[in-house]
């Protein structure tokens, strides 16, 4: 039987408790209850909600935070199974992302970094290489890479050295797969490393996604080295929350309806009503579309990803911190890594045991997929797999907006009325879009409130 993905173990001395307005196995705080009236009412307690009331609340703004679920994090959640600890969705977070460092103490993470590359398994054999900038033997794993010839790798070079540039705007934009064609990158490289690495991160492998937003993305991961924090990646959300008020993030509450009074507005609730000078919505897209009438709601791309215990790690100490691919693009996993050999505090103290995640594409958690997940990581691992222990699946439906070309920029932010919205669909699909967007919502709401733009340091 695979544990909830909502069971949480509270008493683990690295995860902050959180207010809980349902019944869990350990013992819930009570969530505050709702006032009656606030200034600004933030409809959500994912990054970009937390961001925006961080950013108000440092204005002096009275802000309530309402959310439906147990804890923060929207998305960005993290669970106990066993002692191990399992985020929902495979998620990094990368410290060259500005915004980061606007909202929270980066260093305060303690992030267990991964090493910069990929190890790829193909013919048989899996082949390592990592950033030469970072890495001394670098150098040497890319000449010996026995994936693409000369000219596609000198093709790669000169795609990497354009995206790391400063860009130009006025370049016709497209798919990311027209982007490869243009730079002439074809072969090995491409098909068993490039696509499906982009895969994982975009959460497609059509090629769709905005050519100026991969730029964006691919020179990110070139100037930062993702990691995982030391509590998991609820612990952003948390840190973010620990800026606000005493009281002021409700949780277990669902917003049912916004309704428009002559001079303010009022946020229907399960736990009663509350009037507010103005409304942020900062849900996922799909509750957003629904108290939103207006909102065109954005395509998603949906994940799944899959938690192992194995006997041990599965990979050698030389590449069992790389993001591991499937060069044969054999299954339905896009990438996998060896969590436990990155970030020893996700596996309890004194156990030799090991943490593998594996990430698909879409919505897969059917009773068949758990033996295709295992046949196609016994391959790439080289492992017997029938042995590991399935701990967590956690099908994530609105993972990660569509973002297809043509890319014009952020999207708004004011509805008027006093409605605004926030979250990463109006910025590009990513933790750094959810924090900007959370901060441009405040910024909004300020200047309608008459206070100008008051940024928080």
């Amino acid at each position: 039987m695979i544990p909830s993905p909502t069971t949480l173990d509270r008493s683990d001395p690295l995860l902050p408790a959180i207010p809980s307005g349902k019944a869990s196995p350990s013992p819930a705080v009570p969530s505050p209850s709702l006032p009656p009236t606030a200034d600004v009412v933030v409809v959500g307690a994912g990054l970009a909600g937390l961001a925006c009331a961080r950013h108000l609340t440092a204005a002096g703004v009275e802000v309530v935070v309402v959310d439906s679920s147990d804890g923060v994090g929207g998305r960005v959640r993290s669970d106990l199974v066993d002692g191990f600890r399992v985020d929902r969705g495979f998620q990094l977070i990368n410290p060259a992302y500005p915004e980061l460092h606007n909202v929270l103490d980066v260093a305060a993470l303690r992030l267990q970094p991964f090493d910069a590359g990929v190890a790829v398994h193909r013919d048989g054999r899996v082949s390592a290489v990592r950033d030469p900038r970072r890495h001394a033997a670098g150098v040497v794993e890319a000449l010996r890479f026995p994936l693409g010839g000369v000219r596609e790798k000198a093709a790669v070079a000169r795609w990497l050295l354009r995206v790391t540039g400063p860009g130009d705007l006025k370049e016709r934009d497209s798919g990311w797969s027209d982007a490869l064609d243009d730079a002439e990158v074809h072969g090995g490289l491409r098909w068993s490393v490039i696509e499906p690495f982009l895969a994982g991160v975009l959460g497609e492998v059509d090629g769709t996604t905005s050519r100026r937003y991969v730029d964006l993305v691919v020179r990110s991961l070139l100037r930062g080295t993702p990691g995982l924090p030391a509590a998991g990646v609820q612990a952003v959300p948390e840190a973010i929350a620990a800026q606000l008020r005493p009281g002021s993030v409700v949780l277990g509450t669902e917003v049912r309806h916004l309704g428009l009074a002559p001079r303010s507005i009022v946020a229907e609730t399960t736990a009663g009503g509350v009037n507010a000078q103005a409304v942020v919505v900062a849900t996922d897209v799909g509750a957003a579309a629904h108290l939103l009438p207006k909102l065109q709601e954005p395509q998603v791309h949906p994940l799944t990803s899959y938690w192992y215990v194995t006997p041990s790690s599965p990979a050698p100490a030389s590449r069992e911190k790389l993001i591991h691919l499937d060069g044969e693009r054999g299954g339905p996993v896009v990438n996998t890594a060896v969590v436990s050999a990155v970030a020893p505090s996700y596996v309890p103290a004194g156990d030799r045991r090991g943490l593998v995640s594996a990430l698909l594409l879409g919505r897969d958690a059917s009773a068949g997929t758990d033996a295709r997940v295992r046949a196609q990581l016994a391959r790439v691992y080289g492992a017997d797999t029938a042995g590991w222990e399935l701990i967590a699946v956690h099908d994530v439906p609105h993972a990660l907006p569509a973002l297809t070309a043509p890319f014009d920029g952020p999207r708004p932010v004011d509805l008027g009325d006093g409605l605004f919205v926030a979250g990463d669909h109006r910025e590009n699909p990513s933790q750094q879009g959810a924090l900007v967007a959370g901060r441009r919502a405040a910024d909004a709401v300020l200047t309608r409130l008459g206070m100008g733009r008051r940024r928080a340091g």
